[in-house]
């Protein structure tokens, strides 16, 4: 049977076409941001973060989003090259969590999305220093001020230190909320080139 038309999630067989009607549905169900997701990394010592960003796209391959390489996050990422997510769409009663390695998108596919985004986005990418000690409101207004002047022609270009990282997870857990706490919980493990499917106690 068909999970998408049966309605019961647990029947699928993989994670991501369940992943993407979810999504769908959260969009016209969320009051705002139904692609924003908690993102955790850990330093060098082990120690963990988490802090909410986007997620801008989702195949088999992983989960993708964009970030500043020189934040906390940045620094997490390239150094320790693991993280894990979480998904929750409060309107829906329904969480995606999902943990992985960690790689660099390509180059074109971080220009291609950075020039998608709006060119206020792009001056503020530049004017950002993330994640550091910033002194002012107004230092910050004038590191804008200052990237705005200095690409007032042409395109912006992504600056260096910006791109894109993607989670290849190990395993995807899809939860869905039942009366009294009974949740359903299905977790995806990854097998080869497939998935082991396990149905987990609530």
């Amino acid at each position: 049977m068909n999970p998408l038309t049966t309605g019961d999630f647990t029947e699928a067989e993989e994670p991501f076409a369940l992943i993407a009607s979810w999504l769908k549905e959260a969009e016209a169900s969320e009051p705002n941001d139904p692609n924003a997701m908690a993102l955790a990394t850990v330093d060098e010592t082990g120690l963990p973060n988490v802090r909410m960003v986007l997620l801008k796209g989702f195949d088999e391959n992983g989960f993708v989003f964009y970030t500043n390489t020189e934040s906390n996050k940045g620094r997490e990422l390239l150094g320790q090259q693991k993280a894990a997510i979480v998904l929750h769409w409060k309107s829906l009663r329904r969480q995606v969590r999902a943990r992985g390695l960690v790689t660099i998108v390509s180059d074109e596919e971080a220009d291609a999305y950075f020039q998608s985004r709006p060119r206020d986005s792009r001056i503020g990418a530049w004017a950002s220093q993330q994640s550091r000690p910033l002194e002012s409101r107004f230092a910050l207004e004038k590191a804008v001020a200052v990237n705005t002047a200095k690409y007032a022609i042409g395109e912006v270009p992504r600056p260096p230190y910006w791109t894109g990282f993607r989670i290849a997870p190990v395993s995807i857990e899809l939860w869905q909320d039942k009366p009294f706490r009974l949740h359903d919980r299905v977790v995806f493990t990854r097998e080869g080139d497939g998935w082991m499917k396990t149905r987990l106690y609530p």
